[in-house]
């Protein structure tokens, strides 16, 4: 079975104007492990314990993961996190749709569960001091993360609300968790 790494990154500031990914740092990640089953986070003192479960994941789940998360990664990662398989349910949707939609419009509709703040929320609790609440906020969005993957793999859809009516988006789901030729290790460390 793969391991499936979860996860979802708060940052410190806001990008200005367009949002760039380069030009924003990291708060924290918060992971789920479908291995152990158990949710975690990460401060950037702390993420080689999150590179040591990354490299040894099979696919990684999130929300806009390949455009934003990632990229931001990356930047603090002496390997290439591109080269783990990627499953970003917002590229997923926007192919099926034709347009984006936010994950609590999805979650909403989807699990009937709302997020339990925003992005700009979450900075400025950062901003605060508040780590606590950040990581709390972080996991919360893993969590509908999960949810709506393992939603969508059971089901081929997940929904959204239109005009007040719940519409359905058909999701190709089968090739989520085939393996390719990707290789998932990325070592951060001679051997």
């Amino acid at each position: 079975m793969a391991r499936k790494i979860t996860f979802d990154i708060e940052t410190t500031s806001a990008a200005p104007g367009k949002i760039d990914p380069m030009s924003m740092d990291l708060a924290l990640v918060g992971i789920h492990d479908s291995e152990t089953g158990s949710y975690d986070s990460f401060t950037v003192p702390e993420l080689p314990r999150l590179w040591t479960i990354l490299e040894r994941a099979d696919i990684l789940i999130g929300y806009n993961s390949d455009h934003f998360d990632i990229p931001i990664l990356n930047r603090y990662y002496a390997g290439d996190l591109t080269r783990i398989k990627s499953v970003d349910l917002l590229a997923e949707i926007r192919d099926s749709l034709g347009r984006r939609l936010k994950l609590d419009s999805v979650a909403e509709a989807t699990l009937g569960k709302k997020k339990s703040g925003s992005g700009l929320e979450s900075i400025k609790w950062w901003q605060e001091g508040d780590v606590e609440r950040v990581r709390k906020y972080c996991l919360d969005d893993v969590k509908l993360t999960k949810e709506i993957y393992d939603f969508a793999r059971k089901n081929g859809f997940v929904q959204y609300m239109d005009f007040k009516r719940k519409q359905k988006i058909p999701l190709d789901t089968a090739h989520w968790e085939t393996l390719g030729d990707k290789n998932s290790m990325n070592h951060t460390l001679p051997f």
